[in-house]
């Protein structure tokens, strides 16, 4: 499980990083193009939305596989650690189900609406189905670092942090 979990981790590192240069590209093309050249681009509005919602929804995702979304354990710090593991177990199978009743089902459910309705973005001329796609892949992932975390949780042992994020 630890190399299906490197890999994956590598892959969101470099997309995320990616899509971090594209917006800072794009974003910049839109100051130059608006400031300097007094010709401001049609797409550039549209495409740094579209590379938010994508950096933002995958980084949820990142960020819970790294432990640096916000959680409170002001509570669960004062039990013992059996209980702490239990409680860990029972919030991680609840994040687990969240992510695919409301992330995957619901965002698929969104993708296959807007897919079906042909909802297109007005400035990019892409299906918006494309754009939504990042709810239900994020919740994918977060299934999938949740369920390995259930994993090393049940045995007992820490997951390996991401590689080169100590």
């Amino acid at each position: 499980m630890t190399k299906v979990v490197h890999a994956v981790d590598t892959v969101l590192k470099w997309f995320l990083a990616s899509l971090m240069a594209a917006i800072v590209l794009v974003v910049s093309w839109q100051v130059i193009s608006r400031f300097v050249l007094n010709a401001p681009s049609s797409i550039t509005e549209e495409l740094s939305r579209t590379l938010l919602i994508w950096i933002g929804m995958v980084g949820a995702a990142f960020a819970y596989r790294t432990g640096v979304h916000l959680g409170l354990d002001i509570v669960t710090q004062k039990f013992p650690k059996a209980v702490q593991r239990k409680l860990a177990m029972v919030l991680t199978a609840s994040v687990v189900l969240f992510a695919i009743a409301v992330m995957v089902v619901g965002g698929g459910n969104l993708v296959a609406l807007t897919y079906e309705l042909n909802q297109m973005s007005a400035a990019l001329d892409i299906k918006m189905a494309y754009i939504y796609i990042a709810v239900p892949l994020s919740g994918l992932l977060i299934a999938f670092y949740g369920v390995c975390q259930l994993y090393y949780l049940a045995a007992n042992k820490p997951m390996q942090p991401v590689e080169g994020m100590h």
